[in-house]
């Protein structure tokens, strides 16, 4: 195994273009990065939509926002290689990641033995994506190299604008005189949303019964979905204003607790210290569950067809979603509130 001499490594390049929730669970190598090469400066390469998960992290030098709306591709591989990395981790590992990574130049580039990648790397990982979590997963690239894993924890840059933008919308309407938990139907794929008239019924039952007020967090494209779960259910609810993923990240840190498919605003509550309940279905919370401890996820369990990892539902009826009914994931919510003793009254 290679093990790097600190004083050589003066430039660090770490790419993770999408999606939101992966690029979060992949900055878990960043501190560790920080404190095995204290003096080189740490750049981190994402698309758009997950800017916000990374710049302003404490142990980040400058976020390279890849935006091919902005400059095309050969353009950002000049850029890169006009750098002069030293090292190089490519943790998204697709065919134009692994290009960027070879282009780069640097003596040292790590990735994993995806099929047709290999030319791109110095160091190959074997892939464990499907035995391990998606933490440790980025976790072993490091570990390749011998660089001690001294932080295992996740966070958001959450600035104070970000809170004082959330602070002035939760003093509008009134919130916080009573405990706050928040819904979010998002979901990457429609295989991993659990339909919207459950989640009406379940903050329903939220609110009557544990004594909670219910908040719904939207992103692009999902504030008619917000909506909809608003209009049905018949207590009273919150649809917040637009917020970026740190706004969101301030409101959630805000909240008792979070009721969330399998997406980015999960792993945003998880990394400021929200206890979460996640609904799943296609994919395994043992690889991709909320991070840390105190955490319940809910599945229709006895299905064979759970973990199944597609984003089309070969089944009719979509089961695993379609048929995990409202009372095992309200009893799901109160597991959750019992482990977790003045959150919520149970």
């Amino acid at each position: 195994m290679m093990v790097l001499d600190p004083d050589s490594i003066r430039t660090i390049l770490v790419i993770k273009l999408r999606a939101i929730g992966d690029v979060l669970l992949s900055t878990v190598v960043l501190r560790n990065l920080r404190h095995a090469f204290p003096r080189a400066a740490i750049h981190f390469l994402t698309e758009p939509p997950a800017r916000d998960i990374v710049e302003g992290h404490p142990a980040v030098d400058r976020t390279i926002v890849y935006d091919l709306s902005h400059q095309g591709p050969l353009r950002y591989l000049w850029q890169i290689r006009r750098t002069r990395y030293d090292l190089v981790f490519d943790l998204f590992g697709n065919p134009r990641t692994a290009l960027i990574t070879r282009a780069s130049g640097a003596p040292h580039r790590v990735g994993f033995a995806f099929r047709g990648r290999q030319y791109a790397y110095t160091t190959v990982v074997r892939g464990r994506g499907d035995t391990v979590h998606n933490t440790q997963f980025n976790l072993d690239a490091l570990e390749a190299l011998a660089i001690p894993i001294v932080d295992r924890s996740l966070s958001v840059p959450v600035k104070v604008e970000d809170r004082e933008y959330v602070q002035s919308f939760i003093r509008t309407a009134g919130l916080f005189t009573e405990p706050v938990v928040a819904l979010s139907t998002s979901g990457g794929w429609y295989t991993k949303r659990w339909p919207l008239e459950r989640f009406a019924a379940l903050a329903d039952r939220i609110a009557q019964e544990l004594g909670a007020f219910i908040v719904l967090p939207w992103g692009p494209g999902q504030k008619e979905d917000a909506d909809k779960v608003r209009s049905l259910m018949t207590r009273p609810a919150f649809v917040p204003p637009p917020t970026t993923l740190r706004q969101l990240a301030a409101l959630l840190e805000r909240c008792a607790f979070m009721v969330t498919n399998d997406s980015g605003p999960m792993h945003i509550a998880s990394a400021v210290g929200t206890p979460v309940l996640g609904i799943y279905g296609p994919t395994n919370p043992a690889l991709q569950g909320p991070y840390g401890e105190g955490h319940v996820v809910v599945r229709l369990e006895g299905l064979d067809c759970l973990g199944c990892n597609l984003t089309r539902c070969p089944v009719a009826g979509h089961p695993c979603m379609n048929d995990l009914d409202v009372g095992a994931v309200f009893e799901a919510v109160r597991s959750l509130a019992a482990r977790h003793p003045g959150r919520l009254r149970i």
